[in-house]
């Protein structure tokens, strides 16, 4: 089969497209033929050898129809999805014709959605739900700061946020995605300058209810600050850097009663934060009928990888970047 291999540690260009043996799925394995994927951050830190796992082929999702099954429990050309579960980390992963997926970490999905769009859902929308209603356990009425809005994970946030019922205020760095971040739900837009807190309490001057910092540990000390007492921060993202924070001293950088959690994606299928507990049917339905605009960003045909990750180092992502199936 045709798979995008990491050559060597680098830039865009050592993703090359080989010929590699074809995967052969073992007990508790599924088989999958890729229709498309998603490219994530993740990704271009795995591709430039800043992971502390990454197989030769890289890939954290895809969407696709099942292959082969040995459990018998998925018929051939079941439309799926997976994500997690050691792709692209230690096992190859989505950039391919075929990859091969722990069987819990696959989801069987019914939808008349294209497959790119579809490939848009799966990791984005699987954290953001995580983040939301686990870490934060976001409520209606709620007062929401999403920092670093308009990511792919972003916008997911914003979508389910206000579909929930919160009331969001999103940050961008340009003025011009305010109008994007607005028609995905979000009540106020602020410019991301780094140092925004009090900005934030002009809007809830008692401070925002939950805050989902995704732009990491440039701005922690700030995310803190904009949250409410007793109020949540939760850090699902490094979009400003993997740097840790220097000389952080919680008795002077958090404030009394604001709890601070951190959610990393490689987590879901885990035990921990299995595929089950994540309402992928009830999340594609609603990208089908419009309350979630889940569409991608850009789609990038296969030969097409090392442009993706180009525009991912850029930061001009601008939500998500989307392969075609080989």
């Amino acid at each position: 089969m045709r798979a995008i291999v990491i050559t060597k540690p680098g830039g865009p260009e050592v993703l090359q497209i080989q010929e590699v043996a074809d995967p052969v799925p073992a007990d508790g394995e599924v088989l999958i033929r890729v229709k498309a994927f998603g490219v994530n951050h993740a990704e271009t830190h795995m591709r430039k050898g800043e992971w502390p796992e990454a197989t030769p082929v890289s890939g954290i999702e895809a969407v696709g129809t099942v292959a082969a099954d040995p459990s018998g429990v998925l018929a051939v050309g079941t439309k799926v999805l997976t994500i997690m579960g050691g792709l692209g980390r230690n096992r190859n992963g989505s950039y391919a014709e075929y990859t091969l997926a722990q069987a819990a970490n696959v989801a069987r999905i019914e939808t008349s959605l294209d497959w790119t769009d579809l490939a848009a859902i799966p990791e984005s929308y699987a954290t953001a739900w995580l983040t939301l209603r686990d870490n934060l356990e976001l409520a209606a009425g709620q007062s929401l700061l999403v920092r670093g809005a308009t990511s792919a994970l972003g916008q997911a946030a914003v979508n389910i946020a206000s579909d929930l019922g919160a009331r969001v205020i999103a940050t961008t760095r340009r003025h011009d995605r305010a109008a994007l971040l607005r028609s995905l739900g979000a009540q106020d837009v602020v410019l991301e300058t780094g140092n925004i807190a009090g900005q934030v309490r002009e809007l809830v001057p008692a401070g925002v209810d939950r805050v989902l910092d995704l732009i990491g540990n440039t701005v922690l000390r700030d995310s803190l600050q904009a949250a409410r007492v007793r109020g949540r921060v939760c850090q699902a993202g490094f979009l400003g850097g993997l740097g840790p924070v220097p000389d952080f001293l919680p008795i002077a950088d958090m404030p009394s009663g604001v709890q601070f959690s951190f959610f990393g994606s490689f987590e879901i299928g885990t035990p921990a934060y299995p595929i089950s507990a994540i309402p992928f049917q009830e999340i594609v339905a609603k990208a089908e009928m419009g309350a979630y605009q889940a569409k991608p960003a850009r789609v990038f045909a296969f030969e097409e990888i090392a442009d993706a990750h180009r525009v991912m180092d850029a930061g001009q992502a601008g939500g998500k970047l989307v392969i075609a199936g080989a």
